[in-house]
């Protein structure tokens, strides 16, 4: 299947939620993954632990180092994808990993495995587009969406590149930094999103901070979804296990309060 984050007419924007496979364990991943597209989430990504990640804040930090204590590695994260799509058909699904991990597994079998899982995209964090064709060549093959990052200071140059190659939606990132929730949308995202739009009719998914829903609401306004993380695994990090599923899902529905289809 294929992601689909277009816009409803009278809809806020769909969200995208991002869980650290195997944080705390991952029975607690699949209960959190499950509530989370029950509770209306339209793609979950599916972070893949990785002991340097460069990219992320304290609390994904630390979600990475539980998840790898207790062992967790790609092929988990693989197989939990594909309970999910046994469980939940319809819900969209992406790989989010760094490189290293994917080339320890090697490019043409996680293309392959991701495939036989139900993948629908995969997002590499530190793989940039002007290093990506072998990527792109394994995910064409195996039918995979790749997804790219898009950042405030990527010249035009660089977003038409990501616009081309790009399927399933564009991420952008809505200011420079490591990701974490903030209380502020930063005023970089609209723009960004603007600039997008020159290259690129696929959906833009905005993240890196948005934890309210004065933010979802914000991105609604220029976007056509809002990219929630830290603050869903900072979350997780302060539930008990039992109470993960109902806490996730009070927090996504409170995401989108007046979440309705007019006319």
């Amino acid at each position: 299947m294929a992601i689909d984050l277009s816009k409803k007419p009278g809809r806020l924007p769909a969200l995208v939620i991002y869980l650290t496979v195997g944080d705390p364990d991952l029975e607690t991943t699949r209960m959190a993954a499950l509530a989370a597209i029950d509770a209306g989430a339209e793609v979950l990504e599916l972070g893949v632990p990785f002991s340097d990640p460069v990219a992320d804040g304290p609390v994904i930090q630390r979600a990475s180092e539980r998840a790898l204590s207790r062992g967790t590695r790609l092929a988990d994260v693989l197989v939990l994808a594909a309970e999910l799509r046994r469980l939940r058909p319809r819900a969209g699904l992406v790989i989010f990993s760094y490189f290293n991990p994917i080339l320890r597994m090697g490019l043409e079998g996680f293309c392959q495995r991701a495939a036989e899982s139900g993948v629908d995209g995969t997002l590499v964090t530190d793989l940039i587009v002007e290093e990506a064709a072998g990527y792109l060549a394994a995910t064409r093959r195996f039918s995979l969406q790749p997804i790219f990052l898009a950042a405030p200071t990527s010249t035009d140059a660089r977003l038409k590149s990501i616009a081309a190659v790009s399927q399933g939606f564009v991420y952008a990132i809505s200011r420079t930094g490591i990701t974490g929730a903030r209380q502020e949308l930063p005023s970089d995202a609209r723009q960004l999103v603007e600039r997008l739009r020159a290259f690129t009719k696929l959906p833009v998914a905005v993240g890196f901070g948005i934890s309210r829903p004065e933010h979802v609401a914000a991105v609604g306004e220029f976007a056509d979804a809002a990219v929630v993380g830290s603050a869903i695994v900072s979350l997780i990090e302060q539930s008990g296990r039992d109470a993960v599923p109902a806490r996730i899902a009070e927090f996504i529905q409170g995401l989108r309060p007046a979440l309705a289809i007019t006319g």
